[in-house]
């Protein structure tokens, strides 16, 4: 009898050891999900609006636009060094400005100041736990449309201002 349950031990142990091993071969041959990486941004003035434009590699993540009173750096709290009266704090999530390795893919502006109609100051505030943010700076209330671009992937935010091009009439 002795014998008999050491056997069932040993047999039991062996089988948990073999699905853990297969849990464990499956887990590490399955592939692990791509993260979006930010690797560029781009602004330029427009007759009748300022656009702002976010370069993604990889699937567009779920981005969001938020009035906020003042741009901080999200790992430090440290305030950003734009000027302005009114700020726009935009999020990209889940996403990453650098790769697996550690190394940074985002080639835009990480601090900008502006002079175009509306739009003053630009700046990258983020790049943690999953999240990349930016920062935007305005003299005046924004008024802004966003939208979602495909092929290449990008995010782009439009602010509206008086047209200052001429009419050719």
């Amino acid at each position: 009898m002795y014998t008999h349950r050491r056997l069932m031990a040993i047999t039991t142990s062996a089988l948990l050891l073999a699905g853990t091993a297969a849990s464990t071969s499956a887990a590490a041959t399955s592939p692990a999900p791509s993260t979006s990486l930010v690797v560029n941004a781009r602004i330029a003035g427009h007759c009748s609006y300022d656009r702002v434009v976010i370069d993604v590699k990889g699937k567009l993540p779920p981005t969001t636009v938020t009035r906020v009173r003042e741009l901080r750096y999200d790992s430090s709290g440290k305030k950003v060094p734009l000027a302005g009266k009114y700020f726009l704090e935009i999020k990209l999530s889940p996403a990453a400005a650098h790769n697996d390795a550690g190394q940074n893919v985002y080639k835009g502006p990480r601090l900008i100041k502006l002079n175009l109609p509306k739009l003053k100051g630009f700046a990258l505030t983020g790049d943690f736990e999953g999240v990349v943010t930016f920062g935007a700076a305005f003299h005046n209330k924004p008024s802004y449309t966003t939208k979602q671009l495909h092929r290449p992937e990008r995010f782009v935010l439009d602010i509206a201002h008086r047209n200052i091009c001429r009419s050719s009439h």
